[in-house]
């Protein structure tokens, strides 16, 4: 595989093979987890919703403190690093910038980002899902709260917890009680016959997806109270990596036994619409 690297004594930019890339061993993306990511799916050497995905990069490095990565810059390493994996029809983009070289605590110094854009195939999405509760709560009142960051060991724990219950994602609830978001997806549920997500005040991040599908298909914003999930008649959820991917089980209660009207009609809008524009 052959990635993208700019600064970390690249420049603007080189296009290397991944076992050649090297980033300084001070960087802090590295030690503190000090840097932003997103991930973007390229059919055909076409990424897709592109645009919208550098904003949210923009916005999460605002966010974090960070200066604001040179999206045209970053851009270019896209489509670069794209086209030197042309035997990945259907690739998985991981865009990460961090803020480079710094000390080995929390401050900050002066200097140039680490922008990286490496590939990988982007896996088959299975039909449907289950999902388990995630034992710790999400802070949606935390400086990270709806931040896409490098900080992502909270995911991991939660997924190997989900992992070992069969499930394929973890689902958080927030510290006020309600529905708030998978590791690495945004969650959809039908409730008194209305199609509802929670709120970005809930502190779920901001999907590209999550956001597509309320753009094209419409639902709800609103708090989803955890001991309300039992009422729910249908789920899904939304992501990059998933589009929009029905729920059957959650913590091993069965929602429903196949997609429900809802969501069927959820995930045929959002197949068309996507294909039909590759940067909505």
């Amino acid at each position: 595989m052959r990635v993208w690297i700019a600064g970390a004594g690249y420049g603007r930019g080189a296009v290397v093979d991944e076992s050649e890339a090297r980033i300084p061993a001070l960087d802090h993306g590295i030690t503190v987890g000090d840097g932003v990511f997103e991930t973007v799916r390229s059919r055909n050497g076409r990424p897709f919703a592109l645009t919208r995905h550098l904003r949210r990069l923009a916005r999460s490095a605002a966010g974090l403190g960070m200066a604001e990565p040179d999206l045209e810059l970053v851009a270019d390493g896209v489509a670069l690093a794209v086209a030197a994996n042309p035997e990945l029809g259907d690739a998985r983009v991981r865009i990460t910038v961090t803020d480079g070289a710094g000390p080995l605590g929390s401050d900050r110094s002066p200097g140039e980002q680490t922008v990286i854009v490496a590939l990988g195939p982007f896996p088959g999405i299975p039909p449907h899902t289950d999902v388990a509760l995630a034992p710790w709560p999400r802070n949606e009142f935390g400086a990270l709260a709806g931040l896409k960051t490098t900080s992502y060991a909270d995911n991991v724990r939660a997924l190997a917890h989900a992992k070992e219950r069969g499930a394929s994602e973890a689902v958080f609830r927030n510290v006020s009680g309600n529905l708030c978001e998978g590791t690495g997806s945004n969650v959809f549920v039908v409730l008194d016959g209305a199609l509802v997500t929670p709120p970005l005040s809930a502190g779920p991040l901001a999907g590209i997806t999550r956001e597509l599908v309320l753009e094209w298909f419409g639902g709800e914003e609103a708090d989803v109270p955890m001991e309300r999930l039992p009422e729910i008649s249908e789920a899904f959820l939304t992501s990059t990596g998933r589009d929009v991917q029905p729920i059957l089980h959650i913590d091993g209660r069965q929602v429903s036994s196949e997609p429900g009207p809802v969501t069927a009609k959820a995930m045929a809008v959002f197949a068309e619409r996507s294909a039909a524009d590759l940067d909505p």
